[in-house]
């Protein structure tokens, strides 16, 4: 080595990378676009179409429903975000992205997954006022204090969100340029580092701790008082009324936190659970709440329901 040239000339960091999704069955990954592009089209008509129902339908105009819509809006946003890259990776063998695109899709998933957490908490909220303060509520729960509400769990995305992803750009790539997963994932991209990668990873953990374990745990107070509440004081239909709209709420909540916490413990098994399986549950994470969701709401919630048949009626109509 000439001198005055330093080791740290040498030092190579990737700047694109191969996304490369269920690398154990590479035979057979063309085929895995049948049910991804199902699921997917499950997602986009099923969330589109509640959208449209709550959009126009004016007995659909609560906040409850506009928070409802909100979440439909992420799933979709979430999925379009990965899945049509995933498509041209099976299909085209398109699986190639820079760390700038990269780091765009990792703060797109990241992102909307702590908004979809925050708008269920809202929705918390919301049945929280509507069942233990019924006279107030229309007073409480106005359009201005859902948009400050929102502004607030933007604002508390950004906060989390942000330092993660500057934080992951500046760790230098240097073990391979392969991404092991067919979504830019936090865990999956900084395997790839080299040197001291804890920074990042702390950040990634204080998302989780946030969304994961924070979040989940105050839904599970409210619902907790609120489900004691309408046992206390509701009574023959109203209380059914009272903790069959809660219940949804809940089991929405309950779905997309353990999609979460499953994901992301599985993830950290790093000897005992193959890449494949990772991906899996990556992929459950990612796409069965979005795809559940549509029909949990649109078979639980009677006015969502009778918006539905109502739709489905004037359809029906125009073809016989």
């Amino acid at each position: 080595m000439e001198p005055g040239i330093s080791n740290q000339s040498f030092f190579f960091s990737f700047t694109d990378f191969t996304l490369l999704g269920f690398p154990g069955i590479s035979q057979w990954r063309p085929l895995l676009a049948i049910p991804f592009f199902s699921m997917y089209l499950v997602i986009l008509s099923g969330n589109s179409l509640i959208v449209f129902l709550i959009y126009t339908e004016k007995t659909l105009n609560s906040p409850m429903y506009l928070l409802i819509l909100l979440l439909f809006a992420i799933n979709m946003t979430i999925t379009t975000a990965i899945l049509p890259k995933f498509f041209l990776d099976l299909l085209f063998c398109l699986n190639q992205v820079s760390l700038t695109g990269c780091l765009l899709q990792m703060f797109f998933i990241y992102f909307f997954s702590v908004c979809e957490s925050g708008v269920i908490l809202i929705m918390s909220l919301d049945r929280y006022i509507a069942i233990c303060r019924p006279l107030r509520y229309h007073n409480i729960m106005t359009k201005s204090l859902l948009a400050w509400l929102m502004v607030i769990v933007l604002i508390r995305n950004c906060l989390l969100i942000c330092p993660l992803i500057i934080l992951t750009s500046k760790v230098q790539f240097c073990k391979s340029n392969i991404i092991l997963n067919f979504a830019c994932e936090n865990m999956a991209l900084l395997s790839l580092g080299c040197g001291d990668t804890t920074r990042p990873q702390i950040a990634g953990l204080i998302v989780q701790i946030f969304v994961i374990v924070l979040d989940f745990s105050l839904l599970l107070i409210s619902y907790s008082n609120i489900l004691y509440t309408a046992m206390k004081t509701a009574t023959g239909k109203s209380q059914h009324k009272a903790l069959n709209a809660c219940g949804t709420h809940l089991l929405v909540g309950i779905l997309a936190y353990m999609s979460a916490l499953s994901s992301s413990t599985v993830y950290r098994m790093e000897t005992t659970i193959s890449i494949d399986v990772k991906n899996l549950f990556t992929a459950l994470n990612l796409i069965v709440p979005a795809s559940l969701n549509p029909f949990i709401y649109g078979l639980k919630v009677s006015e969502i329901r009778k918006s539905l048949i109502k739709y489905w009626r004037k359809k029906t109509m125009l073809f016989f």
